[in-house]
């Protein structure tokens, strides 16, 4: 039953009407750009340049807009050379958003998820604008939304878009199949979780007809950090992290001076979250990370424990059931003393009585 109702879902998602729009007015264009969220993850990344290699291959001048860098295990990416930082680059990517016939928002459901920055060039930005993301909720005026819950990632998506706007799967290319391989597997924890759907195996076969190398990419990302990652990760791990057992509850967390201290770069912290939900009879984690100005919270959950709800509802964030994510202005001391405070609430609910 769940099968059906997903598979009537991703019908009315990738209509012919839609599908149609999108292609009418890519024959009236001529230039493309792609946009995705402030601190780009692998979907983020993958779905945003396997986007460009498609529509480069096709003819159209495509620019790639990243609000800031992206972590050091995804620049090996293919297009990534050619992506605009904005950071560093910001009248150049308020110049290509401004100039686009079309732009494409990826793995973002709210403008401001760019960035303070970016957030108002994208509301004005005057170009036929499509929607393509997993988020819930999404508040971003678009022409054309693809939009769905039920699926691994955005760069699942793109691949269904991509296979229903071409008349022939070999436009598909190499490139455009690996980027869309690293968001898939990123966003699942190397199809660890959200990825109970048959068709996400029958999209990765395609994939692999297109000559992608899995090992080589598995290694590309996960086998390839720096030092200083393993040493925050051990840090972390032996003198951060607090295990709640009455509530089935960890969370770890890092100071300023502990990124600074292991020559922090950026995405040194991918991923931290996930070991505390690792432990036995452990259903809910958190990992926060101290930053100038803000504390950056990421939540993961196992079953039923909706951490989408829980970061909107305490944390003004949000994201999926099983894993979200927030800012919170405040001290770290003060940011972990409201978490635990929190927790209280959650007492029955994460009893962990009820997992035995």
């Amino acid at each position: 039953m769940y099968f059906c109702t997903l598979f009537l879902k991703e019908m009315n998602l990738f209509t012919s009407k839609k599908i149609s729009q999108v292609a009418d007015k890519l024959k009236e264009t001529k230039k493309i750009a792609v946009i995705s969220h402030y601190n780009p993850d692998g979907d983020a990344v993958g779905s945003s340049l396997a986007l460009y290699q498609y529509f480069t291959q096709e003819g159209y001048e495509v620019k790639v807009i990243l609000p800031n860098p992206v972590s050091e295990f995804l620049r090996w990416m293919p297009g990534m050379e050619n992506a605009i930082i904005a950071e560093r680059a910001m009248r150049t990517a308020q110049k290509a958003l401004k100039e686009a016939d079309m732009l494409f928002v990826v793995d973002m459901n709210a403008s401001h998820r760019s960035g303070n920055a970016l957030e108002e060039p994208i509301n004005k930005c005057q170009a036929f604008k499509v929607l393509i993301d997993h988020h819930l909720s999404p508040v971003i005026d678009c022409d054309v939304m693809f939009s769905m819950t039920q699926t691994t990632s955005t760069c699942e998506l793109v691949y269904q878009f991509l296979e229903k706007l071409s008349d022939s799967k070999e436009k598909i290319s190499q490139e455009v199949a690996t980027c869309i391989y690293v968001g898939m597997i990123t966003d699942t924890g190397s199809l660890s979780y959200m990825c109970n759907n048959p068709k996400t195996y029958l999209v990765i076969s395609e994939l692999m007809k297109k000559g992608i190398d899995g090992e080589a990419i598995h290694r590309k990302v996960y086998d390839n950090y720096n030092e200083s990652r393993l040493k925050l990760l051990g840090l972390c791990l032996s003198q951060r992290l607090t295990i709640m057992r009455p509530i089935s509850t960890t969370y770890m967390y890092v100071t300023r001076q502990d990124l600074k201290d292991n020559n922090y770069v950026v995405g040194d912290t991918e991923g931290f979250v996930n070991y505390g939900l690792s432990l036995k009879g452990i259903q809910f984690t958190a990992f926060f990370t101290e930053r100038e100005d803000r504390i950056r919270v990421s939540f993961r959950s196992k079953g039923n424990f909706d951490v989408n709800t829980f970061a909107r509802k305490h944390f003004n964030g949000g994201g999926h059931k099983n894993a979200s994510a927030a800012f919170y202005y405040d001290t770290l001391e003060n940011t972990l003393r409201y978490f635990e405070k929190v927790m209280e609430e959650y007492k029955d609910i994460l009893d962990p009585k009820n997992f035995e």
